[in-house]
Order: C-alpha cells, then sequence, then structure tokens
C-alpha cells in the first residue's frame, strides 16, 4: 500500500516548528571551513536578503504524475547532486527511492483535510535552506507550474533575492492521456484541449470580488462555459466536483454518451481507471471509491483508446450500450507493468534505498560514539 510508505510517515516532516527544523537540519549540514556557524535560524529566514552569506541554488523538479521513467535526465540528475530536498504527496515512493542517500529528505505534502505544512512553511524552509548555501530541490508532481503552486514559490524566492530554476515535468494530461492512448489533440475529433482545476483555493472567490484575483469564482461554471464538444477537458482535483460538472456539461449541450474516463493515480502500481460516459461517470467514481489524486478526461477522444471497453463487430469503438444495466467499466494496475524500463528503476530503487539505511546505521552509530565520547567522522546524513 503506498499510503503506508515511510516516505509519507509523520516523522518524515521533521519536527512541527518550522525556526526548530531549521536550526536542526542546517547545524547537521556541511559548511565550508572557513564559514562561521550561525548563531540561530531567524537569520536564514529574515525578510531581508543577506548579501554576506552563502547563496544556495533552488530547484522548482516536476516529477511527472508517478511513473519514474517520465523524469527527465535534468531532474534525474539534481535528485542526484541535492544537498536537501523537499516532496509532495503526490511524488511516488518509486521516485523518492532514486534520491541519492546523503541528501536530507522532508515530506511537505498537503492532501484534502491535512496539511504537513502551509504555504508559508514551505517557503520558509525553501528560503533558510538557500540562505545557508545549499543546493534544495524542491519535488512536485506533475509538472511545477500547471497547478503545482510552483509560481507561488518562485515569487517569494525572487522577492528575497534567491535564485530559482524551474524543471518541468510531464504533467498528468499528457503522461496519463499518452499511456492510456488518449490524444488530447485528434484531427476530426478534437481541435482543442484545456487544462482545468477542480476546485479553488481558500479565499478565492474573495479575491475575485473585491477585484484582487482572478475572475473565476465557481471552477465548475468556468469549466461548462470554456468547453466545447471539439475540445478534450482535462480536469485536476475534480473528484468532489464531478456530479456539478457532469450535470451542468449536459445542461449546456454536451451529449449524455460523449466518453469520459476518471484515473486514480496514474501511470504508478497503483492505478484504478473507470471508463464511462459523462453522464454516469460521477456513480461510477462513487461505486468504485476513487479517491485522489485522479484525473478525470472528458471527450471524444477517450474512446480512441486501446483500452477503451466497448466496440461493434468490427472492432470499432462505440459508446456503452443503452440495454446494459452497468454503465462503467473498471480497470486496474499501469498498462505495461512488466516492462523492462520498470524493472530496471525497481532495482535502482532498491539499491538507492539499501544504501540510504545503511547511512541512517552510520548515522545513529555516530551519534551512540560521541556521546561516548568516542571520536566520529560526521557525514551530512541526518
Amino acid at each position: 500500500n503506498e499510503s503506508a510508505s515511510p516516505y509519507y510517515a509523520e516523522g518524515a516532516s521533521g519536527p512541527t516548528d518550522v525556526d526548530s527544523l531549521l536550526e536542526l537540519y542546517l547545524a547537521k549540514a556541511p559548511r565550508g571551513d572557513d564559514e562561521a556557524p550561525r548563531e540561530s535560524s531567524d537569520a536564514a529566514v529574515s525578510d531581508a536578503h543577506i548579501t554576506d552569506a552563502p547563496t544556495g541554488k533552488v530547484y522548482l523538479v516536476g516529477t511527472g504524475p508517478g511513473d519514474p521513467g517520465l523524469l527527465t535526465l535534468k531532474a534525474f540528475h539534481l535528485m542526484q547532486t541535492a544537498d536537501v530536498v523537499l516532496y509532495d504527496r503526490l511524488v511516488s515512493p518509486a521516485i523518492l527511492d532514486l534520491v541519492h542517500p546523503q541528501a536530507h529528505m522532508l515530506y511537505v505534502g498537503k492532501q484534502a483535510g491535512f496539511h504537513t505544512r502551509t504555504q508559508d512553511e514551505i517557503e520558509k524552509m525553501l528560503v533558510g535552506f538557500a540562505g545557508r548555501g545549499l543546493t534544495v530541490v524542491r519535488l512536485k508532481g506533475g509538472d511545477p507550474l500547471v497547478f503545482g503552486r510552483g509560481g507561488e514559490e518562485m515569487e517569494t524566492l525572487m522577492q528575497k533575492g534567491y535564485g530559482v530554476k524551474i524543471v518541468p515535468g510531464v504533467t498528468a494530461a499528457a503522461g496519463v492521456g499518452s499511456e492510456l492512448g488518449i490524444p488530447l489533440t485528434h484531427r476530426g475529433s478534437a481541435t482543442s484541449v484545456r487544462l482545468l482545476t477542480g476546485h479553488l483555493r481558500e479565499g478565492a472567490a474573495a479575491e475575485a470580488a473585491s477585484g484582487k484575483g482572478n475572475t473565476v469564482v465557481d471552477p465548475v461554471d468556468f469549466a461548462v462555459t470554456s468547453a466545447d464538444k471539439d475540445t478534450t477537458l482535462v480536469v485536476y482535483m475534480g473528484l468532489q466536483t464531478l456530479p456539478t460538472l457532469s450535470r451542468k456539461l449536459i445542461e449546456n449541450g454536451f451529449p449524455r454518451d460523449m466518453p469520459a474516463v476518471a484515473v486514480e493515480r496514474g501511470t504508478t502500481p497503483f492505478e484504478r481507471r473507470v471508463f464511462s460516459d459523462v453522464a454516469h461517470l460521477p456513480d461510477a467514481v462513487l461505486h468504485e471509491g476513487l479517491k485522489s489524486p485522479t484525473l478525470i478526461i472528458v471527450g471524444n477522444t477517450v474512446k480512441l483508446s486501446p483500452l477503451w471497453p466497448w466496440r461493434n463487430g468490427l472492432g470499432e469503438p462505440v459508446s456503452p450500450p443503452d440495454d446494459t444495466k452497468k454503465k462503467h467499466v473498471l480497470q486496474e494496475g499501469p498498462v505495461d507493468a512488466d516492462s523492462e524500463t520498470n524493472q530496471w528503476f525497481e532495482r535502482t530503487g532498491e539499491t538507492v534505498r539499501r544504501l540510504r539505511l545503511l547511512g541512517n546505521l552510520e548515522a545513529e552509530n555516530a551519534v551512540v560514539a560521541d556521546q561516548a565520547g568516542e571520536p566520529v567522522t560526521r557525514g551530512s546524513k541526518v
């Protein structure tokens, strides 16, 4: 069970208080021979830029929808060289296994109803580590700038005088669509694609009313007014609003049998996908118990997928038959679970996990020896 991974355990996020966390980790971080230690972490997170402090590098890195094979080479290289890695809940264990064993890893994930860190705390951590001269890699699922709040973190770092670089990732729409063989655009079926979010951040409606934010106050209404039958509609974070989206699309002219699919944890070993039509997809998702993160794709191109379950006698895709009670099909597991590429990543990840375990044991032994007054050689592992 992926949710039981130690990467997402309570202790993976470090001390609750951010200042205490920075003090602990910065004390253990490598420093140059001629650099004096800081007296406290407050200097590292000051609003004023510290001109005499070493300036670290911050990379906002997209890791794709979950399959480690979709990582870019640049992302992999940074995961092998980072001092500190802050990672989200949407970064899969198979990808986290590839972070080199000496890196400090901190879980800062968010999920519905529970955030290990607020966005302000995450940005404070990024600034604190960068101010210490460290190379900081912020791992994000998908692409950092597609519903990933990467722009907010970039703005904060730039305002405080720190450089930040963006490493793109395969966004879920492209990764999941390609895995399932669903073209996002296709001549004769879809002339455009729209990427939409199923929910807005807290306070967005108030900002829109005051003129401070954008004018979108209802993501479902926006999705409906911006979509048409020749558009492939891709909805991120849309499980809760799916029933309303389905109803309003039909009310605004979408055919009830418009092909649709909902994909939970796409491209991972835990993938579950429900094929249906736009009218029956909400009940199908509820019946099968799909949970976040789930990507929803609605449009004519969905039935072009080789996995589309309904076909006529010639093998051509057709809508779910009217004479069947069950208007959806559940499929489970990745499309290419036994590929040689996946096996290579599993072997590589297992090697890194073993090295990380050895590093943890060495760190524990160093603490015991230090308490006993014996000389020890410290590494950078916490």
